[in-house]
């Protein structure tokens, strides 16, 4: 199983909205096919495995991180795929928390005298697919937030200057977990101060879906978040219909929200519909604000550099914030890694 979760992660911000799985059939004491989802659209796991066989499999053992699908959806049942090979047991680490499959497979699996076991690396398979899970268990994508900030808490000088808070290794570092995210998402002062790429920049790495909140539509047609049509762009009523038919006509996705606010729970309602899983929050400080204080993080990415920058008027995370400390968001399972003499602070929300 512990090979089948590396094949799984090889396809790391490739399957989105889908899950990464991996799977190895094994007969006797020996692996005779293998293979990973590489990309929405194509064969899923145990298709690829069964098609790359090197012997029968009859009477063999198939390894997979999740549930095989029974629907039929992009591609074809994964369950009739098995339950045609031959295959006699199969060996997965966690139940699919899609209602359309949710033990669906593992019954249809047993109905055809094929013998199934759950749970092994369970914890491991469902952090790997931690999006997916989250999508489907809470309603929502899953959201991470990342900023840099200096040792003071500062996200930018009082003039908005960030440029940089953060050395190179870190900056490179970060800009490579937006391929990990099927979407990145900014407010339009970020766009409008730092003019970003917002793209992962880096060959190999997927561009996430580019998502900016803009209450007016106040974005510059030429910035560079509009270079293609992969971007979507959330604002309101008060925006200019004429602004809003230059940008359709440039291929941009709009979605209008009801509230002045752009307020995050219809935003999230909308982006599920979209089948959009999982979101990086980047900025500015109020968007930053916003989802913290909407209590909708289930991550977070934080980048320190040794530095003060000083002022009460200096950028920080907004909203409204805690009235007491004890009501302040805590970190669980925190992870630290050094950029030279920078290091990122990583962790969840500990639940209360």
């Amino acid at each position: 199983m512990d090979k089948v979760l590396i094949l799984a992660e090889q396809a790391k911000g490739w399957t989105n909205p889908n899950p990464m799985v991996g799977a190895i059939i094994v007969k006797g004491d020996k692996i005779i096919g293998q293979g990973y989802h590489r990309k929405v659209g194509l064969p899923h796991a145990e298709i690829e495995a069964l098609q790359s066989t090197t012997a029968s499999p009859e009477g063999a053992t198939l390894y997979v991180n999740l549930e095989p699908c029974v629907h039929h959806g992009r591609t074809s049942p994964c369950s009739e795929a098995i339950i045609g090979s031959g295959i006699s047991r199969v060996v997965c680490a966690t139940t699919d928390p899609n209602p359309k499959i949710s033990g669906q497979g593992i019954k249809q699996l047993q109905a055809a005298d094929i013998a199934v076991a759950v749970g092994i690396k369970s914890k491991q398979a469902e952090q790997l697919n931690e999006a997916f899970f989250t999508f489907h268990n809470k309603h929502r994508p899953f959201i991470a937030l990342k900023f840099a900030a200096s040792l003071d808490g500062k996200l930018a000088t009082h003039t908005g200057d960030s440029k940089w808070i953060t050395n190179e290794a870190a900056r490179t570092f970060a800009r490579s977990l937006r391929a990990e995210y099927q979407a990145v998402l900014v407010g339009i002062n970020t766009i409008l101060r730092d003019d970003p790429n917002l793209g992962a920049r880096q060959a190999g790495k997927k561009d996430p879906l580019r998502i900016v909140l803009d209450s007016r539509l106040q974005i510059p047609l030429n910035s560079q978040v509009l270079r293609d049509s992969n971007i979507l762009i959330a604002t309101t009523a008060q925006a200019s219909s004429l602004k809003k038919q230059q940008l359709e006509q440039r291929g941009v996705q709009i979605i209008t929200l009801a509230n002045d606010a752009t307020p995050i729970s219809e935003l999230l309602q909308r982006l599920r519909e979209k089948e959009i899983i999982s979101v990086l929050v980047e900025g500015g400080g109020d968007v930053l604000g916003s989802f913290v204080d909407e209590k909708v993080i289930d991550k977070l990415y934080v980048f320190y550099a040794p530095l003060l920058v000083g002022g009460t008027q200096a950028v920080s995370i907004g909203g409204h914030g805690a009235i007491e400390i004890k009501e302040a968001m805590r970190l669980d399972d925190i992870s630290i890694v050094h950029f030279d003499d920078n290091w990122l602070v990583s962790g969840y929300p500990k639940l209360r």
